[in-house]
């Protein structure tokens, strides 16, 4: 007879092992780990009538949200600022506001996101949870649905903790035509609020200020902001947020796709002091440090002090100033009138003045 195989009376097979901690490999198998982590993290933030269907995608009753001419403004971004969390925010919140504020520098109303996370094997849980948490606040500070998203996991030393790309879908009002490429000679150029808070926040929180610090990041959903700025000067050209590359950056873009001149006043720069302060100690100029809450507004003249007027009166946009004018010439160029008299050109970024800021 041939061997036999023993038999062991009452053998069973053990359940697996739960993780609750850490993100492990098996969190993104698809399988019953990764169904376990969006319950307990995901959809218990994230929850709506929308995404609570569970399908491979949303289905959008867009009769509800639009209206006849409006039309449809999309915009995706990566992020992946190191650290995940710094004074005045986290990667969580700067996902969501950076989508929303994208949508609505078309002067769209920002309605969905959605949001797609990656992972490294070793992060917290209970961290992720934190960013989840952050996520689900400036969503429903800035009136917006989370209705889709994935979710990958990849080995220790792969990611920084997590990566995240967020999509925004908004609805442009009809007659609306707001773009990088409307600015006039005789507008005027605003800016929302004080200008490199955000990329000397992060810097800060890196350790590479060497002192203390209590600037805070800047980052916001400006949506409302803009919608109550734009019933006050319907006549508004062109809406950019200033991020990476921070204002003078910002402004060259606009430039060249307007083929104007941007003039500035440096008297009327809205910075703060410790931050224009830490700009002297580390050799940058703030107007090309990243802002993640605010906005240029390049206005005509009759509208620019309603325009003023409606941003100075939110929180967001107290500090609000009209820095400066659009001429002809030189085209694709930006001038500033420096405090001394002298006038010198801004130009573009060329390089990566502060990697990872967003």
């Amino acid at each position: 007879m041939p061997d036999q195989k023993p038999i062991i009376d009452g053998a069973i097979c053990p359940l697996p092992l739960s993780h609750h901690e850490q993100i492990v490999m098996g969190h993104g198998s698809g399988g019953r780990m990764t169904r376990e982590l969006i319950e307990a993290v995901f959809s218990r933030h994230f929850s709506n009538s929308i995404l609570d269907r569970n399908n491979d995608a949303a289905s959008l009753e867009l009769d509800a949200v639009t209206m006849p001419g409006s039309r449809v403004a999309v915009s995706t971004d990566c992020h992946v600022i190191s650290p995940l969390f710094f004074p005045g925010g986290d990667i969580g919140r700067l996902s969501v506001c950076g989508t929303v504020n994208d949508v609505a520098m078309l002067g769209a109303e920002p309605r969905f996101l959605t949001a797609g996370f990656i992972l490294e094997e070793g992060l917290l849980i209970s961290r992720l949870e934190e960013i989840v948490t952050s996520m689900a606040s400036a969503a429903g500070e800035a009136g917006v649905l989370i209705v889709a998203g994935d979710t990958k996991v990849v080995e220790k030393g792969k990611a920084d903790g997590v990566f995240i790309t967020t999509s925004g879908v908004g609805f442009i009002p009809p007659g609306r035509d707001i773009n990088g490429s409307s600015a006039q000679p005789g507008d005027q150029i605003l800016i929302s609020g004080t200008i490199g808070d955000h990329g000397i926040a992060v810097l800060s929180a890196r350790g590479d200020l060497g002192i203390d610090s209590t600037i805070q990041s800047d980052m916001a959903p400006l949506n409302h902001m803009i919608a109550n700025m734009l019933e006050a000067a319907p006549h508004t050209h062109v809406l950019r947020d200033p991020t990476r590359g921070g204002v003078a950056t910002t402004l060259n873009e606009i430039a060249i796709q307007s083929q104007v001149c941007m003039l500035l006043d440096e008297k009327s720069l809205p910075i703060r002091h410790d931050v224009n302060a830490a700009c002297e100690l580390l050799g940058f100029d703030p107007l090309y440090v990243a802002n993640e809450g605010k906005v240029i507004v390049i206005v005509t003249a009759a509208e620019a002090n309603q325009a003023l007027i409606a941003l100075q009166s939110h929180p967001y946009g107290e500090n609000a100033a009209i820095i400066g004018k659009v001429e002809e010439s030189p085209v694709a160029k930006v001038l500033l009138n420096t405090v001394i008299g002298a006038t010198r050109i801004l130009d573009m970024l060329s390089g990566s003045m502060l990697p990872r800021i967003c």
